[in-house]
């Protein structure tokens, strides 16, 4: 099917993005199956386990995307002096994005620790795990700086078409990660006659292992983006380099207010959720860890797409650029429409993986069915928008996130779950109701042809 639409300069576009979209994939899965694991084993323990690892996850979401932030930038910037052959310039970049990893990363490591007693209390978390919710948050918070450093430096390696580099590092955190798991969660016990240590710390035994992943993680991409052969910033000043960072922030200004805005509506969309109860809130972890498996095909390609549309750019080859949209957005949507119907299909037995109570998976596997019809329009709005990432162009889909968040999820959420008295069930319903949101603005701005900054020169 896909063969009889696309030609051979379109398979061969279909060829590159493949080369970049796979490691990408690959890593998002070990990423994902670890968060699987760590789910099924932390839920092993008991629902209040889920509930007090789950209570603070968005706020986890709101500050690792503001960093993420920051990346986009310096991705911008890197694919478009790559795709020209500046070495120089993209090497100067570099630089910065270091001076970006050492303040963002000494910030959100400051700030958390700060508040990390106040904040389940604002997420409205049960009064009995609040301590234990506390104590989680400030554990994963704690390496900050290589998490920092692994988002940003992963962002810039992918940028210049390295994305096997942070598969392999992620990779590898994600076996310390459950070897670790393994041995903090749980009591020294026997399996098959075989004694395994263990500390028998729960739920903090969780916390200490992905904290220590995060930071051989870290050191490993730094070592990697340091010794780069077209990126690395050796010799280069850490100093602030206007030249470099007034188009770096100006790109990732408006994706920062867009992750931070959007990042903020995810805490208030959980606090409204948390208030619904114990069930309601583990059934909305457990249903928001399975659906992110269904989003690695999406994600995977708008790496890809955000750096060839950088590369096109950079290049100034219009030609590139349409096929580009063309062959991505195909692709995408087919994927979505099979990972949507798997989603559909096998909802019940994956809620079973992480809960055996009954009312948590029949409570979890509706919402995933209401969200699983709604994957292929999702998938549009996540290849333009990092097609216009790719291009600089991040102030659309700040604006049409933030009013897709706070103007249709988080108003319809609060008129239903607080003012009606309904439950998860219709939380979700408004989740799916911005996706269509989204949907519908990002392709009237592909269609109007607004979107490609090559185009809209040509026309002048």
């Amino acid at each position: 099917m896909l063969n009889q639409y696309l030609d051979k300069r379109h398979r061969t576009m279909l060829a590159v993005i493949f080369s970049l979209a796979w490691p990408t994939m690959l890593e998002q899965l070990m990423q994902t199956a670890v968060q699987y694991i760590d789910t099924a084993m932390v839920g092993s323990i008991g629902t209040y386990a889920t509930a007090a690892v789950g209570a603070t996850t968005t706020v986890n979401w709101l500050l690792s995307s503001t960093v993420s932030a920051l990346g986009v930038g310096f991705l911008s910037f890197l694919a478009q002096a790559y795709g020209a052959g500046d070495r120089e310039r993209a090497s100067r970049a570099a630089s910065q994005a270091v001076l970006a990893v050492l303040a963002s990363g000494t910030v959100f490591t400051i700030l958390p620790l700060a508040l990390s007693k106040q904040v389940p209390v604002w997420m409205q978390v049960d009064p009995a795990i609040q301590e234990t919710a506390a104590r989680y948050f400030f554990i994963l918070y704690t390496p900050m700086l290589f998490r920092a450093a692994t988002i940003i430096f992963g962002t810039a390696l992918r940028a210049v078409g390295d994305t096997k580099t942070p598969m392999r590092v992620g990779i590898i955190v994600n076996v310390v990660n459950i070897v670790l798991n393994f041995l903090l969660i749980y009591p020294t016990r026997k399996i098959g006659g075989i004694t395994i240590p263990g500390m028998g710390w729960g739920v903090l035994g969780a916390g200490a292992a992905s904290a220590i992943a995060f930071a051989v993680g870290g050191m490993l991409t730094t070592w990697v983006f340091w010794n780069h052969p077209v990126i690395s910033p050796r010799g280069q000043r850490l100093r602030p380099d206007m030249e470099i960072l007034r188009p770096c922030l100006k790109i990732a200004l408006p994706n920062m207010l867009q992750r931070f805005g959007t990042s903020l509506g995810y805490v208030a969309f959980a606090s409204m959720i948390n208030s619904l109860g114990e069930i309601s809130t583990a059934a909305h972890t457990i249903a928001n860890t399975v659906e992110s498996a269904f989003y690695i095909p999406g994600y995977g390609m708008q790496t890809a797409a955000a750096t060839l549309a950088g590369n096109a750019l950079g290049a100034r080859d219009n030609q590139r650029m349409k096929d580009l949209a063309k062959v991505t957005l195909v692709l995408e949507v087919l994927m979505m429409i099979v990972s949507g119907g798997l989603l559909f299909i096998f909802a019940p037995q994956m809620m079973g993986i992480f809960s055996k109570d009954p009312e948590v998976i029949r409570l979890g596997s509706v919402v995933l069915r209401m969200v699983a019809l709604s994957e292929p329009i999702y998938g549009v709005s996540i290849i333009f928008e990092g097609i216009m990432f790719g291009v600089g162009n991040t102030v659309s889909p700040f604006v049409y996130n933030i009013i897709g968040m706070w103007g249709v999820r988080i108003v319809g959420t609060f008129i239903t779950t607080q003012l009606m008295g309904m439950g998860l069930i219709s939380a979700w319903a408004c989740m799916i109701a911005h996706n269509f949101l989204l949907f519908v603005l990002f392709t009237l701005k592909y269609l109007r042809g607004r979107w490609n900054p090559l185009e809209m020169e040509e026309a002048k």
